[in-house]
């Protein structure tokens, strides 16, 4: 069996489950890299990463290069004497970075590879409608997520979860697929897959507010699929126009109803986007039925469920979502 030396990689919430997972079981962890310390909130205060405050918690040693090419930063990384580096939700890495310890460098992706390669897998799979989604453990390469294969877990996706549920179920199995993979290379059980480079390939592009926003003239159902992918971060918006004012507002979490085909319902529909308030029900008209929203946030506001958005917020009869 051979001697593990690991220098861990990433950033969020989502490294930092991994991590743990690495240190209680008991794996020699030579170095932490992570970003920077950055400025948030009001005060602008320098915040550390979530890896970090584990990693200090740990007492383990910490990098935080601005660039990853610096010689400063390549000469403390080689000092570490890594023999094996895991990327979880870290950044690109220059090929003098990866190539360094001779196990190499593996990352944990949370999609089924070649499917979904970029930034955010976990919100796209769940937009784009799939039953399906996992995680990948692969070896980096020069490209972004194109490296091959060494271990994939698969999991269904529930018809209505959302982002934040499959995020918090894939850490978990992500955990669990890092651990194998580092227990199969330290007893040289590893064989890889390479990823098809064509085909019918799925891309998980980085979120914007242009791919974030609410269309109101696609069906309820794609709607409703978009609400819960980007539910609850970075949360899908559209404007809401009342009272002769049009406002910016996010909607967390919805359920799509589709129109009764027994019924004059679908013959008599309001234009698209028209908001609906019906037994404490805020529904909003969608290509071919409805969209009933239940968590949504005003600008400046808390997000707050319909009931209690209802309780102080009127709307005008010609009200809608654009």
């Amino acid at each position: 069996m051979k001697d593990i030396r690991i220098v861990f990689m990433g950033t969020p919430d989502f490294a930092v489950t991994i991590l743990e997972t690495l240190v209680t079981q008991e794996y020699t962890i030579v170095g932490v890299i992570t970003a920077p310390d950055r400025p948030a909130g009001r005060g602008q205060k320098l915040r550390k990463s979530a890896v970090k405050v584990y990693a200090e918690s740990q007492g383990l040693t910490i990098l935080q290069p601005t660039n990853l090419k610096n010689q400063d930063f390549v000469d403390e990384l080689a000092a570490l004497k890594a023999n094996l580096q895991i990327v979880v939700a870290f950044r690109m890495l220059p090929a003098v970075v990866w190539q360094m310890p001779e196990y190499g460098t593996f990352n944990l992706h949370a999609s089924l590879l070649p499917q979904y390669r970029g930034a955010a897998p976990i919100n796209w799979a769940i937009i784009n409608g799939e039953t399906e989604t996992g995680v990948t453990t692969f070896f980096i390469d020069e490209k972004i997520d194109t490296g091959a294969v060494i271990f994939q877990e698969r999991l269904s996706i529930g018809k209505n979860e959302n982002a934040g549920s499959l995020h918090d179920r894939l850490m978990h199995l992500g955990a669990e697929l890092v651990s194998k993979t580092v227990d199969a290379i330290a007893n040289d059980k590893i064989t890889t897959q390479i990823q098809p480079q064509s085909g019918d390939l799925k891309t998980a592009y980085k979120l914007f507010p242009e791919n974030t926003k609410i269309d109101w003239e696609i069906s309820s159902e794609i709607i409703h699929n978009h609400i819960r992918g980007l539910s609850p971060y970075p949360g899908s918006w559209c404007y809401l126009i009342n009272n002769d004012k049009e406002e910016r507002v996010k909607i967390y979490n919805a359920f799509a109803k589709a129109y009764d085909e027994t019924s004059q319902e679908k013959d008599t529909k309001l234009p698209l986007g028209t908001i609906q308030i019906e037994d404490g029900n805020l529904k909003v008209t969608a290509l071919n039925g409805y969209i009933y929203i239940t968590e949504i946030q005003l600008p400046g506001k808390r997000k707050m469920d319909v009931k209690s958005l209802l309780n102080g917020y009127n709307f005008e009869k010609n009200a809608k979502m654009r």
